[in-house]
């Protein structure tokens, strides 16, 4: 009974860890797509505040390579719509989905031409909305990506580390989560055979006495 009751601890941390989601990063997107493949045009906005309801709505627009001004590209705001005529069927939606609250508005392109080198400018419209306080705030953000297709992959130095600081850090988090469990583990089982231990002297020092007192009835009689 007493070792259920010291693993107990450790098993509702486990289930806790479990039941956490993952935290919102704003990585650098990637800027070198490859001809005839996918790419993905990442752009994430994080909520300050996780607390705060919001509703956004995510646009893009695109800028050819040559050309002067920026056109729309894309929007999303519960559905999906592809407005520039040159992605029809070539642009889907990768970006958060069954909330209201989009802080991930990535898109991703099938088949990428020579034509897809450009200039992609991404703008987030969010609205907070602080129920307790009855008020209501719009804040927008934006993000700029230049793309340039590429007959073959060629990964930067900068993307590589990027890669590496990644996993490094996750392995590093997953260490360190163990180390905590090992450590209250230990803690709390030590704390269990103490109070074991201290129950045992009591229990012997009662017997003890009682054994004294019944000696003494004994001789009185």
């Amino acid at each position: 009974m007493s070792e259920l009751l010291v693993m107990m601890p450790l098993v509702l941390l486990l289930l806790q860890a479990r039941g956490c989601h993952g935290a919102c990063v704003e990585l650098d997107p990637d800027t070198e797509a490859v001809a005839n493949e996918g790419f993905k045009l990442s752009c994430i906005s994080c909520k300050k505040r996780g607390e705060v309801e919001a509703v956004t709505s995510v646009s893009w627009s695109f800028r050819a390579s040559g050309e002067a001004e920026f056109s729309p590209l894309y929007s999303y705001e519960e559905r999906g719509e592809v407005i520039d005529p040159r992605f029809l069927d070539r642009l889907d939606w990768h970006g958060s989905k069954g909330t209201r609250d989009l802080q991930d508005g990535s898109i991703y392109i099938r088949n990428v031409t020579y034509n897809d080198s450009g200039t992609y400018f991404c703008i987030f419209d969010r609205l907070l909305i602080y129920t307790k306080n009855n008020f209501e705030f719009k804040k927008t953000a934006n993000k700029t990506i230049t793309v340039k297709v590429v007959p073959k992959m060629t990964r930067g130095m900068a993307s590589i580390l990027s890669e590496v600081m990644m996993y490094v850090s996750i392995i590093g988090l997953q260490f360190w989560l163990l180390v905590e469990m090992i450590y209250c583990y230990r803690k709390i089982s030590a704390a269990g055979e103490e109070a074991l231990r201290e129950n045992a002297a009591e229990y012997l020092a009662i017997a003890s006495e009682s054994k004294d007192n019944c000696a003494g009835v004994q001789a009185a009689e």
